[in-house]
């Protein structure tokens, strides 16, 4: 079990006791045994990883590694493999624990190569990571030298991942929560930095998402953005009928001009596109990791540049801006 000590005194240290309270309840009522009908089995497969003591631990390029095959037995690394694939899909990574090469759907590591030059150095920073999946950029941002990496993710299986990892890693100023950004006290205003990777485009508001962004940044902190976005001038956004890459949940693909005139009435300053990048089936695909249909089934199979429905093939866009 995770010792969630350390982050109740850091939150008490910047002035958020109230979301300190709450917070031994909110996370064991989410992670309920009774409520989730796979969190018995995934929480088993976590209690079955083997007891390991890594020599090895690199969180500043590529695969985060953890460990190597020779600090562990044979049988030992059998058990290990076994229950980390009880665990799939993993989409988020990639991941080299004790020698087990966890190749996941997302390249993750490449978003973060596009942006790392781009931000503000994150030593001695509190970082929040929204929407963090199991917690791979907490880990590159861990190694970037933040003083703490808060992640949410109200996805239970991404954060019986993100405890599996941990698990093996020990403990360390890195915590991922199974909650969503509206999970959060309003106007706590604590942290440096906020990441907001890939979640935008799924909110029904994505100002009202914006605007929350914005409440959890001190004055003058960073929010780092990355959505999908579409080609076009001020004013343009894509609103999907039904699906976009086989994906139910979309809602606004903005046109770059449009979402920094959005953030810039969310009141954000020095808003800046630091990359565009058209995502590829290299960056996300299927492996025997996450063996189910990935973005090459969800491309048109005689244009590439379009969606299986037709619309503009996923464009990315990471944009950095301050709170004011």
């Amino acid at each position: 079990m995770i010792d969630y000590k350390p982050l109740y005194l850091t939150l008490q240290a910047a002035q958020a006791q109230s979301w300190a309270e709450i917070l031994p309840e909110g996370i064991g009522q989410a992670l309920d045994l009774n409520k989730h009908g796979d969190l018995t089995r995934w929480q088993a497969a976590v209690d079955k990883l083997p007891d390991v003591n890594p020599r090895l631990r690199q969180l500043d390029c590529g695969a985060i590694t953890i460990g190597s095959a020779s600090d562990i037995t044979d049988n030992q690394s059998a058990v290990l493999e076994n229950q980390l694939k009880q665990l799939r899909p993993w989409r988020k990574g990639p991941y080299d624990l004790f020698g087990i090469s966890i190749d996941t759907e997302w390249r993750s590591d490449w978003k973060w190569d596009r942006l790392k030059q781009h931000i503000t150095p994150l030593t001695n920073r509190m970082v929040l990571d929204v929407g963090c999946g199991n917690g791979y950029h907490c880990w590159r941002m861990l190694g970037a030298g933040a003083k703490m990496v808060i992640g949410i993710d109200p996805m239970l299986l991404n954060v019986m991942q993100f405890h599996a990892i941990r698990k093996l890693y020990g403990e360390t100023a890195v915590f991922v929560l199974p909650f969503a950004l509206e999970d959060i006290p309003s106007s706590l205003k604590i942290f440096d930095t906020v990441f907001s990777m890939g979640v935008l485009y799924h909110r029904r508001s994505p100002i009202d998402h914006l605007l929350a962004l914005r409440d959890c940044l001190r004055p003058g902190g960073e929010l780092v953005l990355e959505t999908l976005v579409i080609d076009g001038e001020l004013g343009q956004v894509l609103m999907p009928e039904d699906r976009y890459a086989n994906m139910r949940n979309v809602w606004f693909l903005p046109s770059c001009a449009t979402l920094i005139r959005w953030m810039a009435r969310c009141g954000f300053s020095d808003i800046r596109v630091v990359d565009i990048n058209t995502t590829s089936i290299a960056e996300q695909r299927s492996t025997e990791w996450m063996p189910f249909h990935s973005l090459n089934n969800f491309l048109d199979k005689n244009n590439p540049r379009l969606t299986c429905e037709g619309l503009p093939a996923p464009k990315r866009a990471i944009v950095i801006a301050n709170s004011a």
